[in-house]
């Protein structure tokens, strides 16, 4: 390549000049022929990297002059003919659109007040790189390199009033191209989501055409392979990006009508109602709808979602409940005596369920119309110390009365988890019942037909299609901001977060109607949301339409923020339901993190709604009567009157709340029931009574702390350190050096006007704020979390 010269000042002047003008002057004779500004200092030095061209920019003559002109003319020719073969690659063919059908179809494209790009007129028919397109067509679009190509339906064609050719894409999204991202290995590689995404683009930005085909998944089940086999890709839903939902399409490849263009929320009192009672299938006149609630607690996300329900009209009924603790199953048992209450682990249950289908299989056929006659078989076990050699003497042969109960797990504590029957003994009583292991019931064939068959009857267990609804909150403590051992690379891998595949197991396997998962906000903001992405992948990748929303208890009533994750999934031919809107304002705690900012439910922005006053924890306990640190009694008077709408509501007993099946109109007093106080060591209690009864008020208060100007605690030295009578210190060192001396939480108290913050498992003073107001004993959790099963 031959040497370039170097510029001079002067050549730096011109070009700067050039840059401004466009073209610039050379030093000529007289006839001043210009020279376009690319041919000297174009981009790039076009014409200075060619042959010679130095010695002609040295030698001024007439002659090279015409040399360099020549070589500006036929690169000019070059871009000309590059530009026609550009232009002949990518072309409209065929007749325009009518004018007057285009005006009406795209009237926006011209439209002169109309942001959008103005159109000369439309097309239905282009070619791109020798392959042609029709409107409709679905095509890949060129992306970055190394990257996969996008997906669309290119639903308009137009040449545009400066020339150019462009086509609107309507998108398909990838699952990796959603909320779901990382967990797309529950979505088959060929499915795609279709959406109500357009932009405008460079019509050379079509790669090629692409079958794409609508082809619904039934229920979760295997689509046709024949027809899949046969296209690019397939889509049975629409992602729309409010609330990241997953949408049924409707038999015109549209979403539903009620989807589009709305924050897919709606007021309280119908949100419910739409969801359950207006879609064909879901009412069934004379029967209730079932739900099963795992890790149930003592019940307060099923009672409250059946409340809700029930008061639009449809009947629906916790009729299974699952939960490891004993109390709380004992409590849920109590207060629904119609449910079936099982007091075991999630995995438990699920072993559970499939050994019972396998049961039911083998026991059960269509010939069975009634109970089973006892005296077909023989009902006897015998004791497993029997002799050796098989004698009478050293045997002894017990009859089954009856099999009671079916678990799976280790009641015998044995090491060992298989399936287990609770027996009745002929002639023993109820404090002589065991668990017998399958195996130890061969002999009694008969009675273990019978309990399948009255249990498969009265439904003593879900079966595959039993359950309408399933409900719950698999804890995921791993996630939790309290825990700090979690693991950001591989969460599931933590035992802690793994209910939430077993919760999706348990899904995969019954096939309910609907499904609705509550959990903490940490699960999509701990490792990237990893643990939200994964509930609506696995719901997706079975069939269901999914969607999830973040909702603030306090938005709802209640004294307290409390932000909390819902996911809800339906069956294809259900209706997916809706989020309530707010009803309140609220005093907001913690963030949001941005990326899923969009699916915190709230009105639309710039609405004007007129919200109800935001609630505090006087309006929640102030009709509460006091009590002492060491109260025990289980119930007790109110002696006030409610001060609240709150009050008043909380009062009532279920029988008395709109939406319970048993509603009972007569007015009765109302009692309060366990009203007993977190039980505070004495030590701890005269630490309290120490705490001023101010607003804000903590350890901080007490005798002998110095606050710093870094806000850091330390011991005043010129004060001597205050004694309680059992001789420790009257502020303990944990409490000072508790967030490295940082906190003011530790024995703080709460004011009327202040929310409630969250209560963890173990809720001392030692680390929280949990004291109300005036009074010298901690709040009973039940008190300030009471509102946990209105909202849900």
């Amino acid at each position: 390549m031959p040497s370039k010269r170097k510029l001079t000042s002067e050549d730096a002047a011109a070009s700067e000049g050039s840059k401004r003008s466009g073209r610039q002057a050379s030093n000529m004779p007289d006839n001043d022929v210009a020279l376009d500004l690319d041919s000297v200092t174009g981009s790039g030095g076009v014409i200075a990297e060619e042959e010679g061209v130095g010695e002609v920019l040295q030698n001024g003559s007439s002659e090279n002059i015409s040399k360099l002109l020549d070589l500006d003319l036929k690169r000019k020719d070059r871009i000309e003919v590059e530009e026609d073969e550009e232009k002949a690659a990518c072309r409209f063919v065929g007749d325009p659109v009518a004018d007057e059908e285009a005006r009406r179809l795209w009237p926006h494209r011209y439209n002169a007040s109309s942001e959008v790009i103005r159109a000369r007129r439309h097309f239905t028919q282009a070619e791109v790189d020798g392959q042609l397109f029709n409107l409709e067509d679905e095509a890949y679009v060129k992306a970055d390199e190394g990257q996969d190509n996008f997906i669309c339906k290119i639903i308009e064609m137009f040449e545009a009033v400066d020339g150019s050719n462009n086509f609107t894409a309507r998108w398909y999204y990838r699952a990796n191209d959603t909320v779901i991202k990382c967990c797309d290995n529950f979505i088959d590689d060929k499915r795609v989501f279709f959406s109500e995404i357009k932009d405008d683009n460079p019509l050379d930005c079509l790669v090629r055409k692409l079958k794409i085909v609508n082809l619904p998944i039934k229920d979760g089940s295997d689509i046709n392979e024949e027809i899949r086999s046969k296209c690019d890709y397939y889509y049975d839903q629409m992602y729309l990006l409010p609330y990241t939902s997953f949408v049924s399409l409707q038999s015109d490849n549209t979403a539903a009508s009620s989807e589009s263009c709305s924050t897919i929320s709606s007021d309280a009192d119908v949100a419910v109602a739409s969801s359950f009672g207006e879609c064909p299938g879901v009412i069934e006149q004379g029967r209730a709808k079932t739900l099963l609630d795992l890790y149930s607690g003592c019940g307060a996300m099923s009672t409250g979602l059946c409340l809700g329900v029930n008061s639009c009209g449809v009947n629906l009924v916790t009729k299974w409940a699952v939960d490891l603790n004993q109390f709380a199953c004992e409590s849920l048992k109590l207060n629904h005596p119609e449910t079936e209450v099982r007091n075991e682990s999630a995995e438990d249950f699920l072993n559970l369920l499939k050994e019972w289908e396998k049961l039911c299989a083998s026991h059960l056929s269509t010939e069975t119309s009634g109970p089973v006659h006892e005296n077909r078989l023989s009902n006897s076990v015998e004791n497993d110390e029997s002799d050796d050699n098989g004698s009478e003497s050293g045997s002894e042969t017990f009859e089954v009365a009856k099999i009671l109960s079916i678990c799976y797990g280790d009641p015998n504590k044995s090491g060992k988890s298989a399936l287990y029957f609770k027996i009745r003994w002929k002639g023993y009583g109820p404090e002589e019942d065991t668990w017998e292991p399958l195996e130890g019931l061969s002999d009694c064939e008969e009675k273990l037909k019978e309990f399948v068959f009255v249990g498969y009857k009265s439904k003593i267990l879900p079966m595959p299609g039993d359950v309408d609804v399933i409900c719950g909150g698999p804890p995921c403590q791993g996630i939790s901001g309290f825990n700090r051992f979690r693991n950001k690379e591989n969460p599931l891998d933590d035992d802690k977060n793994k209910q939430l595949i077993v919760f999706m197991d348990i899904v995969a396997f019954l096939k309910p109607k609907f499904v609705l998962m509550e959990n903490v906000v940490d699960i999509v903001k701990f490792a990237g949301g990893f643990l939200g992405r994964y509930a609506i992948g696995c719901l997706v990748g079975m069939g269901y339409q999914a969607r999830m929303g973040m909702m603030a208890a306090g938005a709802y009533g209640l004294p307290q923020f409390r932000m909390r994750v819902f996911v809800w999934g339906a069956l294809s031919t259900e209706k997916l339901p809706q989020y309530p809107l707010p009803t309140h304002n609220v005093v907001v705690r913690g963030v949001i993190p941005t990326e899923f900012e969009a699916n915190t439910v709230a009105y639309s922005e710039g609405s004007k709604i007129d919200l109800k006053k935001e609630l505090f924890l006087g309006d929640a306990i102030s009709d509460l009567p006091p009590v002492e640190n060491d109260e025990t009694r289980d119930e007790i008077p109110y002696g006030f009157e409610p001060e609240t709408d709150f009050q008043r509501f909380i009062r009532l007993r279920r029988d008395e709340m709109p939406g319970c099946l048993m509603f009972n109109s007569e007015v009765s007093e109302h009692k309060l029931y366990d009203h007993q106080p977190y039980l505070l060591n004495q030590d701890d209690y005269q630490r309290v009574c120490h705490i001023p009864k101010k607003k804000g008020a903590n350890f901080r208060d007490l005798s002998g702390v110095r606050v710093r100007a870094d806000n850091k605690v330390e011991f005043d030295p010129d004060i001597e350190r205050v004694k309680l009578p059992s001789g420790k210190p009257l502020v303990p060192d944990y409490a000072m050096t508790f967030v490295r001396g940082t906190s003011s939480k530790p024995f703080g108290r709460l004011w009327w006007d202040e929310t409630v913050p969250t209560v963890v498992t173990r809720a001392e003073p030692h680390n929280q704020v949990t004291f109300p107001c005036p009074l010298d004993v901690e709040l009973n959790c039940t008190d300030m979390q009471v509102f946990c099963w209105i909202t849900s």
